[in-house]
């Protein structure tokens, strides 16, 4: 199983999704997050046809952590707490992401108005003017970077370290907005310019440099306080410190 599961009870899974493995697909014969862990869970011996709530997910280029629910009644408390506002969002998701030259400003938010394009093989488009496109599904996003080091390649390429928080679960709304604001994440085939799709060519890095690797949320049924964190293991990320 590629999926490797970081802790498990009766109600939940906290699972690391290694980069490539798409969350859940429809492709007949490719494997994904969801097919491993219903079969993890069928194999326990369970009378019952497994259940797996999807809370959140993960474009497929992208690795890092998310939390599943066992039964109904805590995947209706993780979805409540993934979609409320200020502090009744209680499941907070943050970012690692490698960006391409060094940003002039090493903090603050970006928010945006975006819906996500069918007709461009699934791809978000940021407008200017909500209304034009508010039939379109057109939507809110935020999110807060901060850069945390950055650094200079062997080859002379200028690369960040960027941690990002979302404050809003946009499609692929940090890969559209750190692009639309001029920081591309390396590896990015869809929203990055032609200058840094080359930078990621001479870099080698072939995967959407990007991870989730920090997810806080409260227990369904405890109450508990529950926080996990991974590191990055792509190799964008191996000229950092982490």
């Amino acid at each position: 199983m590629k999926t490797e599961i970081i802790y498990e009870d009766k109600d939940l899974l906290v699972i690391r999704k290694p980069a490539g493995l798409a969350t859940q697909t429809a492709r007949v014969g490719q494997a994904d997050v969801v097919s491993e862990l219903k079969n993890y869970i069928a194999a326990s011996g369970t009378a019952e046809p497994p259940y797996l709530g999807i809370i959140h997910r993960l474009d497929q280029p992208v690795e890092g952590l998310l939390v599943f629910a066992k039964n109904k009644k805590a995947a209706a408390a993780l979805t409540k707490q993934l979609g409320g506002q200020g502090e009744d969002c209680t499941l907070n998701k943050r970012y690692y992401a490698v960006l391409c030259g060094k940003p002039s400003q090493k903090e603050g938010e970006l928010v945006d108005y975006m819906y996500k394009d069918i007709q461009k093989m699934g791809k978000a488009v940021i407008v200017e003017n909500y209304t034009e496109y508010s039939g379109k599904g057109c939507k809110k996003a935020v999110l807060q970077y901060r850069i945390l080091q950055m650094v200079r390649t062997p080859s002379g390429e200028d690369i960040s370290l960027a941690d990002i928080k979302i404050g809003t679960g946009r499609f692929h709304q940090i890969r559209a907005q750190m692009a639309h604001a001029g920081m591309a994440l390396l590896g990015d085939e869809k929203y990055a310019d032609e200058a840094v799709k080359a930078c990621s060519r001479r870099l080698g890095i072939r995967t959407v440099a990007l991870c989730a690797g920090s997810l806080a949320f409260v227990h369904p049924v405890t109450g508990e306080r529950l926080h996990f964190d991974t590191r990055p293991r792509s190799e964008a990320f191996s000229f950092f410190e982490l």
